[in-house]
């Protein structure tokens, strides 16, 4: 049975599917368009199950703000040419829409709302029958208060959603904001709101990077007493590299190699346990006032820019940050 580049036409834009996938679908279904769409759906769950084991790395990002409500989702994909193509982003954007309209509570609620009688899960699957390639809403979010604002980086692979306590806060300082937050990358609001999960980590961090300095310390000083040049041994690389050039002998470096492992070994048993927690807690000081929002310096642009923190920002427009998200393609 003929099948016409009208009738082509029709299918490919109730479906989003690929010129030849529709003239095969109508020819399959003898020109019956409910047969020839849910051949096409059947295409898209089979190529969707093949590849459910493949890693989604591309995608987009959108976030958007409106009244006291604002949400950020990333739909992800294999490649940054599906990325890229404008069904696949505009898919994205009526995901958002959706959600922006119906506010669900979490990403599984989000999949089983629906657009146009079909759920979002359903539409994502048929998508990646026309691509070819796994896809799924990766991850949602979204925040709430008396104002709320998103910004999403050029390239959609970043984007943030911020909430304020005030109503009808300025555009301009709350835009800045939320852009200082794509860039500057904070881990929370403040101290208080840092996951314990993370404070924990960076705390063991903290205790190890100070024992290996300290440690590290006196084993120069004891290849120095024994004159040896500590930058000559730092390694077992250098240790052969330096004899070979004839920097160091055979005895110094078998020397050097005894002192490291020695004293190593005495200093590490030995270490004040006061001194490296009290070396640990100034190192955390300075992660929660580089990685939590209201201590970094701020950079969203504008006049206050690198001369003022965002805490002094947020008191002089008498703002208050109430939650934020930060999204990137690679989101944990």
């Amino acid at each position: 049975m003929a099948v016409t580049m009208a009738e082509i036409t029709k299918l490919r834009t109730m479906t989003g599917a690929g010129m030849m996938d529709c003239k095969n679908a109508l020819i399959e279904a003898e020109n019956d368009f409910e047969k020839a769409i849910e051949i096409i759906r059947k295409k898209g769950k089979a190529i969707a199950s093949k590849r459910s084991e493949r890693e989604a790395s591309e995608g987009c990002v959108l976030a958007e703000a409106k009244a006291d409500f604002a949400a950020v989702l990333a739909l992800k994909c294999e490649t940054d040419f599906v990325a890229k193509n404008a069904d696949f982003i505009a898919l994205a954007q009526s995901i958002l829409d959706k959600a922006m309209a119906e506010r669900p509570a979490n990403l599984e609620e989000l999949n089983t709302l629906t657009i146009d009688g079909r759920t979002i899960t359903d539409l994502v699957t048929e998508r990646s029958g026309v691509t070819g390639e796994k896809m799924e809403v990766d991850y949602y979010e979204f925040v709430n208060g008396g104002t709320v604002t998103s910004y999403v980086h050029p390239g959609n692979k970043l984007a943030t959603i911020v909430a304020f306590a005030e109503k009808d806060a300025e555009y301009e300082t709350i835009h800045g904001v939320a852009m200082h937050i794509a860039a500057m990358s904070p881990v929370a609001i403040d101290e208080s709101a840092v996951p314990q999960k993370i404070k924990d980590s960076e705390l063991a961090l903290a205790i190890e990077k100070t024992k290996a300095e300290l440690v590290s310390k006196e084993v120069e000083v004891a290849l120095k007493k024994a004159g040896i040049n500590p930058a000559h041994v730092d390694s077992e690389d250098h240790i052969e590299s330096n004899m070979a050039k004839g920097w160091i002998t055979a005895e110094e470096a078998a020397k050097a190699r005894e002192i490291k492992t020695t004293v190593f070994a005495e200093k590490s048993a030995t270490l004040p346990e006061q001194k490296v927690n009290n070396i640990a807690a100034g190192r955390m000081a300075k992660f929660f006032k580089e990685y939590t929002l209201v201590e970094q310096k701020y950079e969203g642009g504008g006049e206050e820019a690198g001369k003022t923190t965002v805490k002094e920002l947020l008191a002089k427009k008498h703002l208050t940050c109430v939650a934020f998200k930060r999204v990137t393609l690679n989101q944990e």
